[in-house]
């Protein structure tokens, strides 16, 4: 019931921000794939809280545990299941809101559809939730570099109004995480940091932009034409908390060209392949992967639960004012950037797995595999 994405590989997450723990069963993952708890940790410890003055101040390790599905360090082609236990959990910052609505959190809506919700850190709506995205998007990731080369790479690209210049064709890893808030332009980052800090102190919030790109992407990946790869894309980041829009390539701002500027134009290069001039399809046309940089956005609102006072209601609409208490992230920009590539990854991936299935037969007898 909204808990498993994918189709060939599918990932169900489970789990609230202060129960006994969150993680994910993959099902789906090719078996003998070479997998260990190192290198989810990896990912999960970019995601994970307390990894900077501005991210909040909870301190989990985040420690994953594979408990199924990988036998002397491969998988097995049975479910894999990841498990991260929650160690510091302060449920009493959270007593105010046993009754009191958080304005723009999930506290109201949960209570109108299922009467009953986790007001503990926000239960199942917590960014928490996500350590079991990020974690399998570890592994997908690993399928799509292994099989086809495919490497992604997020990075904040704005932080409010401020926008760090960088090339999503050439960015690299290195780059993104060489400052905590994760913009590859150094510059821009530490004005970017010193915002963050200084609204944090008065109790507010920040909101902006991550830009991911996917480069060594095959082409034919996407189905017509309701499962068109930018539009799994588009579901697949906007689930995550906090998203607000989403765009590829030009996005809205292709809407201010014309067809004859936006249009990408061919061209065969000197292997015989054909190209692009330009990228404004974003490496996608007609739902379907044309071999071209992936580049998407994704815009995460200024986080709800904050430290000055607001106008709310209680759960039996009386009126009160609320000036939440407990540990959160001034912005979730730096901590979303492995959420954004973990959920490219995943789609990705299930793509991948569907591509071959539907087309690889005849390709590999084409081709005498």
């Amino acid at each position: 019931m909204g808990n498993t994405f994918g189709h060939l590989f599918r990932v169900t997450t489970f789990g609230e921000s202060h129960g006994g723990g969150v993680g994910v069963v993959i099902d789906g993952c090719p078996p003998q794939l070479e997998i260990s708890a190192e290198e989810i940790q990896i990912e999960l410890d970019r995601r994970r809280p307390g990894q900077s003055k501005i991210t909040t101040p909870r301190r989990e390790s985040d420690t994953c545990e594979i408990v199924s599905g990988v036998f002397e360090g491969k998988t097995l082609g049975t479910p894999v299941m990841i498990l991260v236990r929650n160690q510091d959990t302060r449920s009493q910052d959270y007593s105010e809101m046993v009754q009191t609505y958080r304005p723009s959190h999930a506290d109201a809506t949960y209570d109108a559809k299922y009467g009953i919700r986790n007001w503990q850190g926000g239960g199942r709506s917590s960014a928490r939730e996500t350590i079991g995205r990020v974690a399998a998007g570890a592994i997908a990731k690993k399928i799509l570099k292994q099989v086809t080369g495919v490497e992604i790479v997020g990075y904040v690209k704005r932080i409010k109004d401020l926008e760090g210049i960088v090339d999503p064709n050439t960015v690299t890893l290195e780059q993104v995480e060489s400052n905590i808030v994760r913009c590859p332009d150094g510059e821009c980052a530490e004005r970017m940091i010193e915002k963050i800090e200084q609204t944090g102190r008065s109790g507010d919030s920040l909101g902006g932009v991550v830009e991911c790109v996917a480069r060594n992407l095959p082409k034919g990946l996407g189905e017509p034409v309701f499962d068109k790869l930018e539009a799994d894309l588009a579901k697949a980041v906007m689930s995550l908390p906090a998203s607000k829009g989403f765009e590829i390539g030009s996005g809205f701002a292709g809407t201010l060209l014309t067809g004859s500027e936006h249009n990408d134009e061919f061209y065969t290069d000197e292997a015989g392949n054909i190209r692009t001039v330009t990228n404004n399809s974003g490496g996608i046309q007609g739902g379907i992967s044309n071999g071209e940089n992936l580049i998407l956005r994704v815009a995460f609102k200024p986080t709800a639960t904050i430290r000055k006072e607001q106008r709310t209601v209680t759960s039996t609409g009386e009126e009160t004012v609320l000036a939440a208490k407990g540990r959160h992230d001034p912005c979730v920009l730096p901590r979303a950037v492995p959420m954004v590539e973990a959920m490219v990854a995943l789609v990705l991936c299930d793509h991948l797995l569907r591509h071959q299935g539907q087309c690889g037969v005849l390709q590999a007898k084409e081709t005498g595999n």
